[in-house]
């Protein structure tokens, strides 16, 4: 059996974080030191296996997508139809399509600039044809970035679609809006579908699970179908037409026979199923069945039978019902019933007192496991699993009867774990006793355990050492918080009024040649500190190239060592010697 789990599809990421992954991957596991001494064998080799390794990765990271995503053609037709309905398929196989293109382009490029860097003469030659290969990679996929963010957009919607196994056994609950479809869902599986006294609450397949005897069914809530022509069908109404066409299951027709609405209710459009044509969906005439399309069971199921009784509608009404349970009774005929064979064609039932709900849901379990053994009994197979079966009858031994027996033990534990049943009140009961459904709101707070009752209902129930931290804030908090910042603006424009910077157009003469000289100071300063930071032992503590006005010399040298009483003769024949240097050697 093929299961279909679009949540195991990896995120999609863009052009720019595909690039930036794969650069970084060839620059880690590929060699990143060259010297021109290298051989130009060697120099090829580094910078072939370069641009071999960035296409290989490019070419498995776009091939994870592709192969990702599910071929419209080749799943189920359900979501064949579905994803087209959702996606469309033309812009979705484009988008694939445009990948793998893109994917092929690489490679292409790779292919040829291997070939060129086989005949590359230097180390410059061979690494600009690599920095050209690389850089022709990343814009083919800089330009697939709108159908990379399509994919990823598509990839998380479907994320969120129901599992529906288009195989198993099946309850579909269909038709008209605001009839009871997710309030008779909900009473018969744990699903939790959105109930609300309005049209269109339901906008996407929902999926439950229910048991009877002993099998597991997956019933689907689908949303409301409007009484109108194939062409005018939003995305919504194609969902449910989509699941009414491809999933072989038991249908549930809901009408709503409470009030005004079930005039219009009853007129209705069947859509045939025709395969052999390649045509998904054709609209048929209106206000009746085809019997000849229905391949699997079909229940017509009155719904809020609690306002209004199906005997209590008026003539016109009835009448519409009747011919509704005839067409029905057709597609019985079709398959293989006979004519006394109308029990449970038509039911009637209540979702508010749940009556009549259980045998709603017996009927289109027991129709459609009936007509799942009628079609594989049908099959070649089943003479290969009959010569496997054997009935075993035992033979009486006596003639006393021998009645089941249940302990009283058992018997017990189920009456008192019945009492216990009726005593607990759930949340559904105090919904069902406070107005139902939007009306009555659960209280999230009603058991939490604090010291006080009354701090449940608190607006901000944050407690800290005991006490409510809402009861300690300053309600002004808000004006005082703008007179802050009113007051920092203020300060701020005062700092700006008080930096100013000096450009010499209103200063005098002697004040320009006061500035002057501090600003010559200043950049000589500078590059005394430059020079004292990168110089060494052996190069003298003034660059030759700074002394432009030659104060720096070996008669200023003998005058300051004369001063200080010693003789300058040796000092002034080492710096001599010293300063005789090759042309071009920096001192």
């Amino acid at each position: 059996m093929v299961q279909y789990n679009f949540k195991k599809i990896t995120v999609v990421p863009n052009g720019k974080d595909i690039v930036d992954i794969i650069l970084s991957r060839t620059q880690r596991q590929t060699p990143t030191v060259v010297h021109k001494g290298y051989s130009i064998t060697r120099l090829r080799r580094f910078y072939t296996r370069k641009v071999k390794y960035t296409q290989q990765n490019f070419f498995e990271k776009l091939s994870t997508i592709i192969d990702e995503f599910p071929r419209l053609d080749d799943i189920h037709p359900f979501y064949g139809d579905l994803l087209h309905v959702l996606y469309n398929k033309d812009h979705y196989k484009l988008a694939l399509g445009q990948i793998n293109t893109a994917r092929n382009l690489i490679s292409k490029i790779a292919k040829d600039y291997v070939k060129l860097l086989k005949y590359g003469d230097s180390l410059y030659c061979c690494k600009s044809l690599e920095v050209a290969a690389l850089g022709r990679m990343c814009t083919v996929v800089k330009r697939i970035g709108p159908s990379l963010a399509y994919l990823e957009q598509i990839r998380q919607h479907m994320a969120r679609l129901p599992s529906i196994d288009p195989n198993t056994r099946t309850i579909l609950i269909c038709w008209y809006p605001n009839v009871g479809k997710s309030s008779f869902m909900n009473k018969i599986t744990r699903a939790d579908v959105d109930v609300q006294p309005y049209a269109f609450t339901t906008k996407s397949l929902f999926v439950g699970h229910t048991d009877y005897k002993y099998l597991r069914y997956q019933v689907i809530d689908t949303p409301g179908i409007l009484d109108r022509p194939f062409e005018d069908h939003n995305i919504i109404e194609m969902c449910s037409i989509t699941a009414l066409a491809h999933l072989r299951s038991a249908v549930l027709f809901f009408l709503d026979i409470s009030g005004s609405e079930i005039v219009t209710s009853f007129k209705f459009v069947w859509f045939d199923i025709l395969d052999e044509n390649g045509l998904p969906f054709i609209e048929k005439t209106a206000n009746r069945l085809s019997p000849e399309s229905m391949f699997y069971p079909l229940i017509i199921v009155c719904n809020k039978t609690d306002l209004q009784p199906l005997d209590g509608i008026s003539e016109e009404d009835k009448k519409l019902v009747m011919e509704m349970k005839a067409e029905a009774m057709k597609t019985v005929m079709g398959q293989g019933g006979e004519v006394g064979d109308d029990e449970g064609v038509l039911l009637t039932m209540s979702t508010l007192n749940e009556e009549g709900v259980a045998a709603v849901k017996n009927a289109a379990c027991d129709r459609l496991l009936n007509q799942r053994v009628e079609l594989k009994m049908k099959t070649k197979k089943i003479n290969d699993c009959l010569n496997r079966f054997h009935v075993a009858i035992p033979k009486p031994r006596d003639q006393k009867e021998r009645p089941p027996c249940i302990p009283q033990a058992v018997l017990e534990a189920k009456a008192k774990q019945a009492a216990e049943k009726e005593r607990r009140k759930t949340e559904k009961d105090l919904e069902d006793e406070n107005g139902g459904a939007g009306v009555y709101s659960a209280s999230l707070k009603k058991n939490y355990i604090l010291a006080n009752e009354e701090w449940k209902d608190d607006v901000m129930p944050e407690i800290l050492d005991g006490h409510n931290v809402y009861d300690f804030v300053d309600p002004d908090i808000l004006l005082r918080l703008e007179e802050l910042e009113r007051e920092e603006g203020l300060r701020e424009e005062e700092e700006e009024d008080d930096d100013f910077e000096m450009d010499g157009k209103e200063l005098t003469p002697e004040e320009k040649e006061a500035l002057a000289e501090i600003r010559k100071k200043k950049s000589l300063l500078i590059q005394q500190h430059r020079i004292k930071k990168r110089t060494a032992e052996s190069r003298p503590s003034v660059s030759r190239k700074f002394d432009k006005d030659k104060k720096f010399t070996t008669k200023r040298m003998g005058r300051q060592l004369s001063s200080l009483g010693l003789d300058p003769s040796m000092a002034i024949d080492r710096a001599r010697s010293k300063s005789r240097v090759a042309k071009g050697e920096v001192c």
